[in-house]
């Protein structure tokens, strides 16, 4: 959105030919930046809360590099998940504050400030190391974004006892993101312990039978505890985010 058309709206809100919330609602749709190969949205962050996330599996690091850059100009945190070390070193040649997070696969700016607008408590719990890549995919998506994170994990059903030693921790989260892989277990327990919402991430983790973490998906889906909703397999992202949501929603 253009300076020219910016004022015009100016103009007509001053007039009175239309009203404030006419001019927030355009403003809101608008701008984006057309670099070619992407097309930036700006104003995510003032209609959902953070600024566009950069997937970055698939991109080459020069694209990465410019995408972050360009977000990095307008937003004092910015996140790009399912990166990997040549990608992160690039960012870091225009963006030096930068962070990669070699284990979540996750490059950051502005993790380590506390945000204006922290929020409530998320718990992060996982099975077993195996499954550490995803959970702090989801930890430090909900971090970046502003909520308080706490880690439970190596805590699978194969030693629950481990889990019922650990319950206080994580009894006053808002929001709990269960990552489990195998038969995915894990995330019924939990759900079946807690008066909050569950959010289950079957991991590919896992033998044969496992197919890659439709075992865990499947096992998840059909969960008899109440208040467990699932996402895609290995989607750490997903699940941090949403949980950031619920915990903003009950500052």
């Amino acid at each position: 959105m253009g300076d020219d058309v910016l004022e015009n709206l100016l103009r007509r809100l001053e007039a009175g030919e239309i009203d404030r919330d006419t001019v927030l609602q355009y403003i809101r749709q608008m701008p984006y930046e057309d670099l070619g190969f992407a097309k930036i949205d700006y104003h995510r962050g003032l209609r959902q809360g953070f600024p566009e996330v950069i997937y970055c599996a698939s991109k080459t690091p020069e694209q990465v590099r410019e995408i972050f850059r360009r977000l990095a100009q307008r937003s004092p945190r910015v996140l790009a998940t399912r990166a990997d070390s040549i990608m992160a070193a690039a960012v870091q040649e225009v963006v030096p504050e930068a962070r990669y997070h070699p284990l979540a696969r996750v490059i950051t700016k502005g993790l380590e400030e506390t945000p204006n607008d922290v929020c409530g408590e998320v718990a992060v719990i996982c099975a077993g190391t195996s499954d550490l890549p995803v959970a702090e995919e989801a930890a430090i998506t909900a971090e970046t974004m502003g909520s308080l994170v706490t880690r439970v994990y190596d805590v699978g059903v194969a030693g629950l006892h481990r889990l019922l030693g650990e319950f206080q921790r994580f009894e006053e989260a808002k929001a709990i993101v269960v990552v489990a892989g195998m038969e995915g277990a894990l995330a019924s327990v939990v759900g079946g312990m807690v008066d909050k919402p569950v959010i289950a991430v079957p991991t590919s983790v896992g033998y044969g039978a496992a197919f890659g973490g439709l075992a865990a998906l499947l096992g998840m889906l059909n969960s008899c505890a109440s208040g467990v909703s699932v996402v895609n397999i290995d989607n750490g992202f997903g699940a941090g985010y949403t949980a950031h949501l619920i915990a903003r929603q009950s500052r």
